[in-house]
């Protein structure tokens, strides 16, 4: 292979192991020097695809180990956009989605200013936990404008489409352009500890997620909550 190989081509190689389950949290990597025989790449080859890899957070050094598969984190927006693009599904291997809510209700402060409506305005919601391996990781709640459900009537039924806002942007027959994700801590409400199994005084992640279409409309406004020792990763190019 060698001659028509580029690091992109491992990278993919490895990251579709990560994604299907068929490499686990902790699982060794392969060394580079097997890498390169096994591709027939260079060494530079082999190691920029490591470098991809573990700037996208699915990989970790180990002392002593080498290379292993990082442990579960929660994804932003743009790895479940990918995952979506590559698999057809927006939830990772191992996970899974309960829907809890289906129905309107009045915008809060927090939805109202990023769907730019009125404090009050009858929004449709659509609330879920997300377990990975049969445990809770994040309470997701996403907020839609009465264009989106007219266009999409499937997000008012109490059935985990796993890839709703892409469901509703293919309807509009607009893409997904940008997403803005705001990130803060504070105390768990009492729902959300009984949603995520959490016990006591628990400080909690929230991430308020605005997802932008091509034509400037926005297509969902979703809050997602998780435990504070959640790992949240992002990779950003800077080239």
């Amino acid at each position: 292979m060698a001659g028509t190989t580029g690091y992109a081509d491992i990278a993919e190689h490895f990251r579709d192991l990560i994604r299907n389950g068929a490499m686990r949290p902790g699982d060794r990597m392969p060394p580079i020097r097997e890498v390169m025989e096994t591709w027939g790449v260079s060494n530079a080859t082999a190691s920029r695809a490591y470098k991809a890899l573990k700037a996208e957070g699915l990989t970790r050094a180990s002392t002593g180990t080498g290379t292993v598969v990082a442990r579960p984190a929660s994804d932003n927006i743009a790895a479940r956009v990918r995952n979506h693009v590559a698999t057809g599904k927006a939830l990772a291997a191992g996970e899974t989605s309960r829907i809890l809510e289906v129905g309107t209700v009045g915008a809060d402060e927090t939805v109202a200013a990023r769907l730019e409506v009125e404090p009050g305005t009858p929004v449709h919601v659509r609330r879920r936990i997300v377990s990975r391996d049969g445990a809770p990781v994040h309470l997701s709640s996403s907020y839609y404008a009465a264009f989106v459900i007219e266009a999409t009537p499937e997000l008012t039924e109490p059935v985990s489409t796993g890839a709703s806002r892409e469901l509703a942007a293919e309807r509009l027959g607009v893409a997904q352009e940008q997403v803005l994700e705001e990130v803060t801590s504070r105390l768990a409400t009492e729902p959300e500890k009984e949603a995520l199994g959490l016990t006591g005084s628990v400080i909690v992640t929230q991430v308020v997620r605005t997802v932008f279409l091509t034509d400037g409309r926005i297509v969902e406004v979703a809050v997602k909550v998780c435990h504070g020792s959640t790992v949240l990763k992002w990779s950003t190019a800077l080239n």
